[in-house]
């Protein structure tokens, strides 16, 4: 696989921050465009793209061509998207738009994607689509599940003013075909990512890597929404933290059923928690952004998929009907 064109789609806090990365890479030989919009997208335009690592005493600024317009843009070698999952079925279209032959799709998402059962040999539900995740199975069928490489991104970014992007920490990347081959293809968008200077480490296990992740997720996530709380917060409350740990272990139950193999323990998961600091959790800044919350994808899809299999999952179907009218209310607000 020849990459020499990379767009990212949704280049907001994790999308942008590896457009920058990309885009400042030395004796850069790739051609590096954006999809982004609103005050983003004009101060990429006018002014470029920053990026601040966590130890970084100067930004990162880069040039990218930039676009609200996917028509614009040539077909690429590869795409990444960094839209939320309920981002992505409007999205199909404009992202179909940009495949050729051979274009692969990396799409970075939290909880369960849409293409998750594409190719799965563990669960006993090889292609079940979920209407949920993908709306008529637009994105199944305009873009496939074929072309996809899963990434679970553990990075903590937010994006601190239009046109730049702030990193919390140094993060890393874990990339997987849903098939679990360990493929050329693989190892080359691999190759260009950890070249730009990201931490990218592959698997043939994505989905267990997608398991492990949603564990934090699933509740985090949510009960800093609820909470308003940051990390730091909800780690000092005793009370909080036992609602956590009750929606990690349903998050396992529910993970184990499906065939996903957890390399940490909730206790150890939780320990690892402590070390985050005082971070807004991404559905925390959407909430004060005004924005949709991503609920689908980390809580109801848990409690749709207990429901299938018959696992039980009662605290994170409460959180599910307080999180969604939060959602609703919050956004009539705005």
């Amino acid at each position: 696989m020849s990459i020499k064109s990379i767009c990212i789609y949704g280049a907001g806090a994790l999308g942008g921050a590896i457009a920058a990365k990309l885009a400042g890479k030395e004796d850069n030989d790739i051609d590096v465009s954006v999809v982004a919009r609103g005050a983003h997208l004009d101060t990429i335009r006018s002014h470029g793209l920053s990026l601040r690592g966590a130890d970084a005493e100067t930004p990162l600024k880069v040039r990218v061509t930039a676009t609200d317009d996917p028509k614009t843009l040539p077909r690429q070698d590869l795409v990444i998207t960094g839209l939320k999952g309920h981002q992505l079925p409007p999205a199909a279209e404009g992202i179909a738009g940009l495949l050729k032959q051979g274009t692969r799709v990396v799409m970075i998402l939290n909880g369960i994607p849409w293409w998750y059962f594409h190719r799965d040999t563990r669960s006993g539900y090889a292609e079940l689509q979920f209407d949920e995740l993908d709306p008529g199975g637009r994105l199944w069928r305009l873009i496939g599940p074929d072309r996809v490489i899963g990434c679970v991104a553990y990075q903590g970014a937010e994006v601190a003013s239009p046109g730049e992007i702030r990193l919390s920490h140094n993060g890393r990347f874990v990339l997987g075909e849903p098939s679990g081959e360990m493929s050329a293809d693989l190892s080359a968008i691999a190759a260009v990512l950890t070249g730009a200077g990201l931490s990218i480490t592959t698997t043939a296990d994505i989905r267990s890597e997608i398991w492990s992740k949603l564990m934090g997720n699933a509740a985090f996530n949510p009960i800093s929404a609820l909470t308003r709380a940051l990390m730091t917060d909800i780690m000092a409350d005793p009370s909080l933290m036992d609602l956590i740990s009750k929606v990690m272990k349903e998050v396992r139950a529910v993970g184990d059923a499906v065939g996903a193999h957890f390399a940490m323990s909730v206790e150890q998961r939780l320990e690892q928690s402590r070390h985050i600091g005082g971070v807004r959790t991404s559905m925390l800044q959407d909430l004060i952004g005004g924005k949709a919350l991503e609920i689908t994808p980390l809580v109801g899809m848990l409690v749709a998929l207990g429901r299938l299999i018959a696992v039980p999952t009662p605290v994170s179907e409460t959180i599910l009907t307080l999180v969604t009218q939060l959602d609703r209310e919050n956004r009539r607000g705005n």
